[in-house]
C-alpha cells in the first residue's frame, strides 16, 4: 500500500518529462508517457499484491499542510480506492496506446493527459476534504485544454460546457465541506474528523449539506438531470480523453458521492434517498432511449455511458451492502467498457472513415474492411449490454440484487434500463458493422483504410482482457470492496432498506 503515493508523483514528474521532452522528439514523449503510465500501473498492481483488505481507510501519508486551518496532506487507501486507482493505471495505459498517432504538440499533449492521471490519483487517495478539493480541482483543468486542442466536433463548446459544469459542481461541493467546517468549530478537514462533527449537527444543517456536497459530485458522475455535459464532452473530445473522461473522470463524482456526502451527512443521505434513487432511474431510462435514436456513433456510446453510470448512483442509494460493492464493481467494469468502445469508435473507426453518422457507416461493409474493430465493438458490446462472461453482468446484477432488497420497485424499473441497453447496442453493432450484406459486398471508400496499429490492439487486449477476468472472477475485486464498507464511516448509512 504504501507504493500508492508514489503514483502521484509519478505522474507529475513524468508530465514533466513528456513536456520537456516533446520540444524536441515526439516520439520520446510518446515512450515517456508510456512507461509512466505503465509505471502508474504496476505501483498499483503491486500495492494491490499485498494489500491485506480492512474495515477503514489505511493511512499511507499524514503530514501537516497549512497547520493554521488544521489542513493536512492525509493520504489513506481501502479496498475502494484501491480498486479505483488499478482501474486508472489500466486506463491511463490503454489511453497512451490508442494516442499514439497524435502529432500536433505531442509533448504539451502527454503533459496534460498525464497531470490528469496525477490529480485522479491524488483525489483517490486523499482522506482530508481540502487535499480531495485540490486533486479533484487538478483533474478538471487538463480536460479543458486536451478536449479545446485536441478535440473534434465544436471542442471549443463540448470544452467549455463540460468545464463549466464541472467547475459549477466542485464550486457546490467546496460551498457544502466549508460550512461542515466552519460548523465544527474549523478544526480540521480531515473526512473521519468531518464525520465526528457531523453527528452533532441539526438536521437543516445535515440536508444542506448533503444536498450541496452530494448534488456537486453527481453533477460530474453524469446523474439526470445534470448529464448533459457528458455526451458533449465525450463527443468532442479526442479518444485518450475520451476514455479518460468516461472511463475515469466520471468515477470522479461518484466515488465523493460514496466517500465524502453520504457517510459525512448520512441523515442528509436518509432524506434524500429517494429522489436519488428516481432520478439515477430517470437516467438509465432516458439517455438508453436517447441513445437507441442517435445517427452520430459517438453519442450512442457518450449517452450510453450516461446510463451505465445510472446503475452506479442506483447502487448507492440503494445502500446495503450488496448494492453498494455492487456500485463499486460497475464503476470498474464501466471505466473498461467504455473506454474501450470510445476507443473503438473514435480512435479505430472515426479517424480512418471520417464520419460518425451511422447513415454513412451503414454503406460501408467495416466487418470487412476493419474486420478486427468489428470483433473488438461486438465483444465490448455484449460486455456493455451485461452478457454473462464479461464485466458487466456481476456489476449490474450485484446492483439490481442490492436495490431489490431495498426497495423491488427501484429494481424492476431499472430493470428496463438492461433491456433498453440491449436495443440500442445491438443497433449500433448492425448499422455501424453489418449494414451491407450480401454477395456484392465491396468497399464504399475510395482507398484502402488503413490497418489497425500495433498499439491500437495492444491497448484493446488490455482492455478486453480486464473485462472478460472481471466477468469470470467479480470476487478478486469484490473481496477488497466488502470489507472496506464494513469500516464505522459506511455502516452509518448501510441500513439495508429505503429510510
Amino acid at each position: 500500500m504504501n507504493a500508492l503515493p508514489c503514483t502521484i508523483y509519478v505522474a507529475f514528474t513524468g508530465a514533466f518529462l513528456a513536456l520537456v521532452a516533446g520540444a524536441r522528439s515526439a516520439q520520446a514523449a510518446r515512450v515517456i508517457a508510456l512507461l509512466t503510465a505503465l509505471t502508474i500501473w504496476g505501483l498499483t498492481l503491486y500495492a494491490a499484491s499485498g494489500f491485506v483488505p480492512a474495515a477503514g481507510l489505511q493511512d499511507l501519508v499524514n503530514v501537516p499542510w497549512i497547520p493554521e486551518l488544521g489542513i493536512r496532506y492525509h493520504l489513506a487507501a481501502d479496498g475502494i480506492s484501491l480498486t479505483l486507482l488499478v482501474l486508472t493505471g489500466l486506463a491511463a495505459t490503454a489511453g497512451v496506446l490508442f494516442s499514439w498517432n497524435i502529432e500536433e504538440r505531442v509533448g504539451e499533449f502527454f503533459a496534460l493527459y498525464l497531470a490528469l492521471i496525477g490529480g485522479v490519483c491524488g483525489f483517490f487517495l486523499s482522506a482530508d476534504a481540502f487535499a480531495l478539493f485540490v486533486f479533484y480541482e487538478i483533474a478538471i483543468v487538463p480536460k479543458y485544454f486536451l478536449i479545446a486542442k485536441w478535440g473534434s466536433t465544436n471542442r471549443e463548446y463540448g470544452a467549455m460546457k463540460l468545464v463549466l459544469y464541472s467547475f459549477a459542481g466542485s464550486a457546490l461541493v467546496l460551498a457544502g465541506v466549508l460550512w461542515a467546517y466552519v460548523a465544527a468549530g474549523g478544526q480540521g478537514f480531515g473526512l473521519a474528523q468531518l464525520a465526528d462533527a457531523a453527528a452533532h449537527f441539526t438536521r437543516p444543517q445535515q440536508l444542506g449539506m448533503f444536498a450541496l456536497v452530494f448534488t456537486g459530485f453527481a453533477v460530474l458522475a453524469g446523474m439526470f438531470p445534470f448529464h448533459t455535459w457528458a455526451p458533449t464532452g465525450h463527443v468532442a473530445a479526442p479518444t485518450a480523453a475520451s476514455m479518460l473522461l468516461a472511463g475515469v473522470v466520471m468515477k470522479l463524482g461518484a466515488y465523493g458521492c460514496l466517500r465524502v456526502a453520504m457517510p459525512l451527512f448520512p441523515v442528509g443521505f436518509a432524506y434524500f434517498q429517494p429522489v436519488i434513487a428516481w432520478l439515477a432511474i430517470a437516467g438509465i431510462l432516458y439517455a438508453g432511449f436517447v441513445a437507441l435514436v442517435q445517427e452520430d456513433f459517438k453519442f450512442v456510446i457518450g449517452y450510453s455511458s450516461v446510463s451505465h453510470m445510472g446503475f452506479v448512483l442506483l447502487g448507492l442509494a440503494a445502500a446495503n451492502a450488496t448494492a453498494v460493492s455492487g456500485a463499486v464493481l460497475q464503476m470498474f467494469s464501466h471505466g473498461v467498457i467504455a473506454g474501450l468502445l470510445f476507443a473503438v469508435v473514435g480512435r479505430m473507426v472515426y479517424d480512418r472513415t471520417h464520419t460518425r453518422r451511422l447513415a454513412d457507416l451503414r454503406a460501408m461493409p467495416l466487418h470487412r474492411l476493419m474486420p478486427f474493430a468489428a470483433v473488438v465493438f461486438v465483444l465490448a458490446g455484449l460486455a456493455s449490454m451485461g452478457l454473462p462472461g464479461f464485466s458487466g453482468f456481476p456489476a449490474e446484477l450485484t446492483i439490481l440484487i442490492g436495490t431489490w432488497q431495498t426497495k423491488p420497485l427501484w429494481a424492476l424499473a431499472a430493470a428496463g434500463g438492461v433491456l433498453v441497453a440491449a436495443a440500442f447496442t445491438l443497433r449500433a453493432i448492425q448499422v455501424a458493422f453489418f449494414g451491407r450484406t450480401g454477395p456484392d459486398l465491396c468497399p464504399a471508400m475510395p482507398h484502402p483504410l488503413p490497418p489497425i496499429t500495433w498499439p491500437e490492439k495492444a491497448g484493446a487486449l488490455l482492455l478486453l482482457g480486464a473485462t472478460i477476468y472481471l466477468g469470470l472472477s467479480p470476487d478478486t475485486l469484490l473481496d477488497w470492496i466488502r470489507p472496506a464498507l464494513q469500516s464505522p464511516l459506511f455502516q452509518a448509512i448501510l441500513t439495508g432498506g429505503a429510510s
